[in-house]
This record gives C-alpha cells, structure tokens and sequence, in this order.
C-alpha cells in the first residue's frame, strides 16, 4: 500500500490515494489506528483519504489517530490542496473539496509548480449551542462558565463543521494541556465531544494558541481551531478581525470576512513517500519510506 507523509505546522497526515482507483471495502479506523502510531506504524495525527466526488473536484476524509471520524481538519485540507494540485489530479484554481461538513473552496499560491500557500474558505462559524454541539440554551454560549473538577473555565463554544470550545488564558505555555484538554473534550457539556483551544491575546491583531483535538490530543497546530477562536476573539472583543494565529507548529492567518466566512491561510509539506506493509493484527504495520 503506497502512501505520502503530509503535515500543515507539523500536524501530520498519512495520505492514501483512491482518486483513480476506487476505495476498497477497508475498515479505515481500524487502518488509522495502525498507521499512525509512531511506534509501530509509519506515525501521523490522522489518515487522509484522497478520493473522487460527485459534487466537487475531490472529496477528502479524515480519521484521526484514535480511529474516529472528524468533520473537518484545516491543515488537512491544505495538504490536501498540495497533493491535488502538484499530482495534476485537479489543475483548476481555486479547486472544491467536499468534506463532511461541505464543499469548500481552496486557491493555492504556486511557485515554479510548487504550492507556497494555501488559503481555504472555511465558510461560515456556527454558534448555536444545539448545532455546535452543546447541551447549553440561548443563543450562543460566549463566556460561560463550565466547572471541571474544582476549577472553573469560561468557554465560547464554536463549529466550524466540527466542534471547538475556546478559553482566553494569560500564559497559554502554562497550560497543564495533557491534563486539562481530555476533562474539557469529554465534559458532557458536549456530547459529541470537542476540540479544546487554549488562546492567549497579544494584541488585537496577534494570538497564541494550544490545542487538544478531539480523538488526536495534543497537536502542534490545528485549522479549524484557528478559525474558531478567531471568531471567538471577536466575539469577545479580544481582536479585530484579521489575526495571526501563532501555534507551536508555526502561524497561521485568519481573517473572518465581511462576508462571515472565514479565510485560513497557512502552508502544506510533504515530508517523504513510500510503501507500507500490512501484517497481521498481532504484528503491527511495518513500512519503507523514501526520503524527499
């Protein structure tokens, strides 16, 4: 099984590539989960899907290094724009991508046939409590307070096709993130459960975030995190809003439009290439790479 290394801000993806070939009857959790352990498999944050659609110019799916299927990942989606567009499998610009929670518009910044950038229409936040979704009422949840053990936290709760819950804090290094992340993404607050993001303002043009992600856990850098607390900053009268999103992966800018959509833009890489070696269940995966 042949597959490409990807990472946005050094979240990593493994890619399969169906787009000519068909998908095959697999059990792609069960594949996630073996592939993107980084003892035993190749080691990513997810496995990417790169598959023909109907409605759009590809059609990408995501799981996650937990076996579980998200909605939607940002960084994701700009390798995903970076495989397409670099194979030729699509060479129209902007190019549609149809995900779980819709089609969206991607235009890549190419540079000698190489893609520098890509900036995503993330469409439009969702910040209903029932669609996000949250058990709360009203019509946003914005700086609510939402206990977890004996501490209390002030969440804005946002969808951008996949769930996120923000919390403004004053040293986002501080964050106890392996400890607090997993009480919040599993708080029953959420019964989907949800990614968590962590933001300290620098300025009104200028963030730090940490993330837990949903079914990943920690990650150096997350999309659609990015978009959310964006919005959420707004929101809160924290920012303008045109921000730069500085993750421990590196930054991404975040603008949400006049339109109400929100724009990413951020890098893709592709790290290396190769084949892997389906063994047995008791065996593991075992893989050969070659370096780019």
């Amino acid at each position: 099984m042949k597959f490409t290394k990807m990472h946005g801000l050094g979240n990593d993806f493994v890619f399969l590539d169906y787009f000519n070939s068909g998908t095959p009857a697999e059990d792609f959790a069960a594949l996630a989960v073996k592939l993107c352990d980084r003892n035993f498999g190749i080691g990513a944050d997810g496995l990417a899907l790169v598959l023909p659609s109907e409605t759009a110019d590809a059609r990408m799916r995501i799981f996650n290094s937990d076996g579980s299927e998200p909605e939607m990942c940002g960084n994701a989606i700009r390798c995903f724009a970076k495989y397409l567009y670099e194979r030729q499998l699509v060479v129209s610009n902007p190019l549609s991508v149809e995900t779980l929670s819709g089609v969206l518009k991607l235009n890549v910044t190419v540079r000698e046939g190489r893609v520098e950038s890509v900036t995503v229409d993330m469409g439009e936040p969702i910040l209903q409590p029932e669609l996000v979704p949250t058990t709360g009422s009203g019509a946003t949840v914005l700086n609510q307070p939402l206990s977890v053990d004996d501490r209390e936290f002030f969440i804005t709760a946002v969808s951008m096709g996949n769930p996120h819950c923000i919390t403004f804090v004053d040293d986002a290094a501080a964050v106890q993130l392996a400890e607090i992340g997993p009480k919040l993404e599993t708080h029953e607050f959420f019964p989907r459960h949800t990614n968590v993001e962590f933001v300290q303002v620098l300025d009104s043009s200028d963030v730090i975030m940490r993330v837990w992600e949903r079914g990943a856990g920690a990650t150096l850098a997350c999309g659609t995190g990015a978009c959310a607390a964006a919005v959420a900053c707004v929101l809160n009268g924290k920012t303008g809003r045109k921000i730069k999103v500085r993750l421990p992966g590196g930054d991404l800018l975040v603008e949400w439009g006049s339109d109400n959509h929100l724009y990413m833009t951020g890098p893709a890489t592709e790290v290396f290439y190769g084949e892997v070696l389906i063994q047995p269940a008791d065996t593991g995966v075992k893989h050969r790479r070659v370096e780019k």
